[in-house]
């Protein structure tokens, strides 16, 4: 199966996929990563009385930033499918993306299992297997298997298994084509959690790859259209206000539909035209060379902050409920060693291993480059 790309005649093509970098998507990525830390926080426990409100108010809807990994997911591999390219090769580099990162932080959560953490402890073989090999969420009592947020890789092993045969679709259809099936994956991501949630029909959405697999879908189809020169949505400014508006209405809407119901049109304009911005040069708060820097390590920060969490939680209680000094003191040494762990993580795990992996590749695959 070849991922081609391939102009549907549609609209003007963008600039080729390979020879454009998009770094607010880069940016924007750890200011994800960091909402989904402190909505951990909130969860933990840290902060107590009105502090506690306040959190709660502003982070309550964190896990929505799962939601915009999925969806950015989708874009990314969608604008930047390569000419000629083959599923194996694509296959190869994103196992060699998420691997490595994911196997360490895998035994370390192993290792913390048997001394510190014992409530990480997997209650087998089977699912101590199923974690390794990215499949825990499709069994709901193993969906935080090991590593609690690995969850999202099961989801985005599945995605990646199924992009090759997605994309075939997507590149032989036109710009109308693509909007509906945007169009199409948004309300089925609106309209599942909460028919769920009114119906009480008691399905498992947030963990099973299937029912996020919408969002990615989503993703694709939008990040074609840009591929394409075919999107048209808002700016930057009026989508980060429609982000907003649903980011704060999931907190007071029907429960089990705040993950993703509420932000998925916001982040679904939010995305294109944050890498617009790129392509046309205009400013964009996400490409600022610190943020960038930082959301290089958030795929690492966002593998081990929650493991940081669980041994502190160990040494100090379970929500230890302390006033707003002490919290923020405590948050703030958490977030240190996770970013220090996680800038280490980077640089002798996420990088050598993605070279080491493709080191084999590359000799059969003169496509091979750096995966985004």
């Amino acid at each position: 199966m070849t991922l081609q790309a391939i102009d549907t005649g549609t609209a003007t093509a963008s600039p080729a996929p390979a020879a454009m970098a998009l770094p607010s998507l880069t940016g924007m990525r750890w200011v994800a990563a960091f909402v989904v830390f402190v909505y951990h926080v909130r969860n933990f426990g840290y902060f107590d009385g009105e502090s506690a409100r306040i959190v709660d108010w502003a982070f309550g809807a964190g896990a929505t930033g799962v939601s915009f990994f999925f969806i950015l997911s989708g874009f990314v591999l969608a604008w930047s499918a390569r000419p000629g390219d083959n599923a194996r090769a694509f296959w190869l580099r994103r196992i060699a993306r998420i691997y490595p990162v994911h196997l360490v932080t895998a035994a370390a959560a192993l290792i913390l299992a048997f001394t510190l953490v014992p409530g990480l402890r997997p209650s087998g073989p089977a699912e101590t297997t199923a974690n390794l090999l990215l499949l825990s969420s499709w069994n709901s009592p193993w969906w935080q298997a090991l590593n609690p947020v690995s969850w999202s890789l099961t989801c985005e092993a599945f995605f990646y298994a199924a992009f090759p045969a997605l994309y075939t679709g997507l590149r032989r259809t036109n710009a109308r084509g693509l909007t509906a099936l945007a169009t199409a994956c948004t309300a089925v991501v609106i309209l599942l959690p909460l028919t769920n949630a009114f119906l009480a029909l008691g399905w498992t959405l947030h963990s099973f790859p299937l029912a996020r697999f919408p969002e990615f879908i989503l993703g694709a189809a939008i990040g074609r259209l840009v591929q394409i020169g075919a999107w048209r949505g808002p700016g930057s400014e009026a989508a980060m206000g429609l982000t907003l508006i649903g980011y704060f209405l999931a907190q007071q809407l029907p429960g089990g539909s705040s993950y993703a119901a509420f932000t998925v049109i916001g982040l679904a304009c939010l995305i294109p035209a944050a890498a617009l911005n790129d392509l046309h040069g205009a400013r964009s708060l996400w490409r600022r060379r610190r943020l960038v820097r930082l959301g290089e390590h958030s795929f690492a920060f966002y593998m081990i902050h929650i493991l940081v969490m669980r041994s502190a939680e160990e040494l100090l209680g379970t929500r230890p409920e302390l006033g707003t000094g002490a919290a923020l003191a405590l948050a703030t040494a958490v977030f240190a060693v996770s970013l220090g762990l996680s800038w280490g993580l980077y640089r002798w795990v996420e990088q050598p291993g993605r070279r080491w992996i493709l080191r084999g590749a590359r000799a059969t695959s003169p496509s091979s480059r750096k995966d985004r």
